[in-house]
């Protein structure tokens, strides 16, 4: 990782020339980790859209490649702490906009940005929150992904007469059913660390719901509580039911298991669903379905890609130009078709949407929605970090008090 952030630099840094700062001072600098089919496509269309409305901007699409943005924050904070920050960035929602970038004094607020666009009521009320931090706004979100989705092979379902779980009950018993026909039950592909902590989530939300869900980011619900420790029963009951290579495989081949007809059921966001139709050109409501995970119906996992505006850049009114690009009906109609996710406002084009996005639209119109821990939203970056690790040895060992101990030893961090 150093040979890389040293190489990035070098070429970023160039030559040390006058001419060369300035030229570099004047470009609007987009940065994010959006290099894949359809996340690059969707930043395209945002980028090609902002240079017709503002044709002597000068952009440059500083995205940097890796898996769930590693490399790309990694850079972003050699960056952050050099003085020398992009023009804007990508980042999440929550945690970490605000425990991060914001604590550390690094971002302009943007209330003004929202008054002027009328935007304080565009957006949902528990999604500004998610942007702010005492009472100001800092970022601009572009989209929102769901989490807590259970995906499903139609073909399995209708061919054993199965309907898809809505209860935690109902999944055991479906996958029962699917492994009594030789059908792997749960296709789950955790090579990286997030995608346990992904499903993880998913059980805390339906076993808590949605109010006690958010007490365990405030420290009003302990992680040894009765209740955490019977979710944690719950999601090692569910990896019993789960394919053997799981370990071997990324979140891209667990959805591959369900879309080939290897396995029945599978738990990621709703980026899947963009893998499905752009990468694996499936058909929506034909060749897959979806409900919410087990036990959360009525309430919508959060992950919200913003972008804000960091202090010390000399091209702040470009930036908010852009911003208020992302912002608005058009950009976000712009990027989300293409990226597989809906729009943050609630008042966007719903027929620019497939039938998964048109449902989505509405339910997180009204919803209760929860901030994502495996994506940064929940609580701070130590945490998660520390929580990915516990939850992968828990996915080898099935320890549940050995577990739920590193829980609330890493719990600490949310004290900081």
């Amino acid at each position: 990782m150093l040979s890389f952030l040293l190489v990035f630099s070098s070429a970023l840094i160039g030559c040390n020339s006058s001419s060369g700062q300035d030229a570099k001072e004047t470009k609007l600098e987009i940065f994010s980790w959006w290099t894949g089919a359809g996340e690059e496509a969707g930043l395209n269309a945002l980028l090609d859209l902002f240079k017709k409305k503002y044709p002597d901007i000068e952009v440059e699409n500083a995205a940097v490649a890796g898996g769930a943005g590693t490399n790309a924050k990694a850079v972003l904070a050699s960056r952050m702490q050099g003085n020398d920050p992009p023009s804007t960035f990508q980042v999440h929602g929550g945690a970490e906009l605000n425990d991060s970038w914001v604590a550390a004094g690094k971002m302009e607020p943007l209330n003004d940005l929202y008054e002027k666009e009328g935007w304080n009521d565009k957006f949902p009320k528990e999604l500004i929150e998610l942007v702010s931090k005492d009472g100001k706004i800092y970022s601009v979100p572009v989209n929102i992904h769901r989490g807590n989705v259970l995906w499903y092979n139609k073909k399995i379902f209708d061919q054993n007469g199965l309907q898809p779980p809505k209860t935690f009950e109902e999944f055991f018993k479906v996958a029962e059913a699917l492994k009594a026909k030789g059908i792997t039950p749960l296709a789950l592909g955790d090579k990286e660390p997030w995608t346990a902590t992904h499903l993880f989530e998913t059980v805390l939300l339906g076993s808590l719901g949605p109010e006690d869900y958010k007490k365990l980011w405030t420290g009003e619900l302990a992680f040894d509580d009765p209740k955490v420790k019977g979710a944690v029963e719950t999601l090692k009951k569910m990896l019993s039911y789960a394919n053997k290579d799981h370990s071997s495989r990324n979140w891209q081949d667990a959805s591959q298991l369900v879309a080939k007809g290897e396995a029945a059921m599978n738990v990621m966001g709703d980026w899947a669903k963009g893998y499905f139709t752009n990468d694996l050109k499936l058909k929506v409501n034909q060749d897959f379905g979806w409900v919410p995970t087990p036990g959360t119906e009525g309430s919508f996992m959060v992950i919200t890609d913003t972008f804000g505006l960091p202090k010390g850049v000399k091209n702040a009114e470009d930036v908010k130009k852009f911003l208020s690009l992302l912002g608005s009906v058009e950009g976000q109609d712009a990027f989300n078709p293409l990226k597989g996710s809906i729009p943050a406002r609630t008042d966007a084009d719903s027929s620019k949407y497939d039938e998964y996005g048109k449902q989505t639209m509405q339910e997180f119109k009204e919803a209760k929605l929860t901030p994502s821990l495996a994506h940064g939203s929940a609580a701070p970056e130590g945490f998660v970090t520390k929580v990915n690790q516990a939850v992968n040895i828990f996915v080898t060992q099935q320890n549940v008090d050995q577990f739920i101990d590193s829980l609330k030893a890493a719990s600490s961090e949310l004290k900081k």
